[in-house]
């Protein structure tokens, strides 16, 4: 039986990145999908998941517009009579020094990574309440559990979506709600290609890359792969929790000692 076999899951900033690969995925998984994002996703990447899904629906919207919010879940279940799992993908990159930030860009990187988590999961929960059952899976990143130079409000963003995961997921657990979120390395998107090609970025990006224990950046399938996981039955036992995918970021530093006794 595929993981997540008779669920109905909406999936936010399913255009591209880690959103599209976690609808293609939780697809294939048996999932009957809506995507949501404020862009048309490439006819490809749709087809990639209407293969699996056939009925799959993909809505148009904005996740700081509650209104847009409220839409989608209700398009997703008068669609298919239920939603099960929320996957909150929707994020945008931004930062910069604290003293040099504009609050306009402060505003919109809380808005979209954190406020529109939050308004995801509020209308989602309205539904699950009522059923009694869910699975939330936010994601997050390394960012949000540890400090990166200018990425102030990028960090907050991140780090507020770490602790509300957590608050949800003791608010809920007894009405079988679990809430979880996937904190990823650096990964192969659009997102970080906008970010990385800045001018001045090429050396800092080979000195980003070389920080992830295993050499590489993450592709999108990898982080769709925990999510999935996550969303499902098979983790029936686990809210609350921070799943860490970041190729060995977080595991800590190298010196140059594993090249010396040939390890490298």
């Amino acid at each position: 039986m595929a993981l997540l076999e008779h669920k109905v899951a909406l999936v936010t900033g399913a255009a591209s990145g880690i959103g599209a690969a976690t609808a293609a995925r939780f697809a294939r998984e048996g999932a009957r999908i809506v995507g949501f994002d404020l862009a048309e996703p490439p006819a490809a990447r749709w087809a990639m998941v209407a293969a699996a899904c056939p009925d799959a629906l993909f809505q148009r919207g904005d996740v700081r517009s509650e209104g847009d919010v409220a839409a989608a879940v209700a398009a997703t279940i008068a669609r298919f009579g239920q939603l099960d799992v929320l996957m909150n993908a929707a994020g945008v990159a931004g930062g910069g020094p604290v003293h040099m930030l504009p609050l306009e860009e402060w505003q919109r990187v809380i808005d979209v990574n954190l406020t529109g988590t939050f308004l995801a999961c509020k209308h989602a929960l309205l539904h699950m309440l009522e059923r009694r059952t869910g699975s939330i899976v936010n994601v997050a990143s390394i960012e949000g559990l540890e400090g990166m130079e200018g990425a102030s409000c990028y960090n907050a963003s991140k780090g507020g979506v770490v602790l509300l995961t957590k608050n949800m997921a003791i608010d809920y657990a007894r009405r079988g709600i679990r809430v979880n979120c996937v904190c990823p390395g650096f990964v192969d998107t659009p997102m970080m290609a906008q970010v990385t090609a800045l001018e001045g970025m090429a050396e800092i990006r080979a000195r980003m890359v070389d920080a992830h224990q295993l050499g590489r950046v993450g592709r999108p399938e990898e982080i769709a792969a925990a999510a999935a996981f996550l969303a499902s039955d098979e983790a029936a036992f686990v809210t609350g929790h921070s799943l860490v995918v970041d190729g060995g970021w977080t595991a800590g530093r190298r010196f140059g000692v594993s090249k010396m006794l040939g390890l490298e």
